[in-house]
This record gives C-alpha cells, sequence and structure tokens, in this order.
C-alpha cells in the first residue's frame, strides 16, 4: 500500500513552467504504475499523465502532450510532472494516484493524494 502526497503547486502565468511531485510512501513503490489526474471547477476529474512501472513507459492526454512530462525516481519514491507552456485552461487541482502493477492506459487508481493547487494567470 502506498499514500500519494502532492507538493510544488501555485500560481503562475501562462506560458510559464512548474512542476508537481508526488511522494507515496511504502517500500513497493516501484511496482505501482502512478498517474496524473486534475479536476478544474465545475469539471469532472479528467486523466493527465501515467508512468509504467515497468521500464517507464509514460501516456498523455492530448491536450498535454508536448507540454507535459512525467518522470519516476524510484529510489525516492517519487513521480514529477513538470508542465511548461502553461495556459488559464489547465488551472486545476492536481492529483497523484497509485496502482499496484497497473497497466498504463487504465483510469482506474486505488490510492489518491489529496491534491495540489495549480493556477494559471493571464
Amino acid at each position: 500500500q502506498v499514500q500519494p502526497v502532492e507538493s510544488g503547486g501555485g500560481l503562475v502565468q501562462a506560458g510559464g513552467s512548474l512542476r508537481v511531485s508526488c511522494a507515496a510512501s511504502g517500500r513497493t513503490f516501484s511496482q505501482y504504475t502512478m498517474g496524473w489526474f486534475r479536476q478544474a471547477p465545475g469539471k469532472e476529474r479528467e486523466f493527465v499523465a501515467a508512468i509504467h512501472w515497468t521500464r517507464g513507459v509514460t501516456h498523455y492526454a492530448d491536450s498535454v502532450k508536448g507540454r507535459f512530462t512525467i518522470s519516476r525516481d524510484d529510489a525516492k519514491n517519487t513521480v514529477n510532472l513538470q508542465m511548461k507552456s502553461l495556459k488559464p485552461e489547465d488551472t486545476a487541482v492536481y492529483y497523484c494516484a497509485a496502482r499496484l502493477m497497473g497497466p498504463l492506459y487504465s483510469y482506474n487508481y486505488d490510492y489518491w493524494g489529496q491534491g495540489t493547487q495549480v493556477t494559471v494567470s493571464s
């Protein structure tokens, strides 16, 4: 079992960059597929990016492809989401999620963090 905890959110101007991080407790972090989701006010939560537990294969939503990069450091039990060329529509609460040996293209995760706010001003 892991418990994700997000950090690094904040306020940034459009066109800027920001990195959000997720630290997850647990001795088997390397066996978890990790994902990032976001939820904007009045909207449903949506998938952003995921990184598979083997070989670090990644998957992105079309809306962030080419702008966001997900990475993981299994030695530090962390997963990062580097965001660049941010747009006002990227404003949302960003959530980190984990699934033990989860498939890359599934959006069903077992463990969720509390979220971190990212606000992009125009």
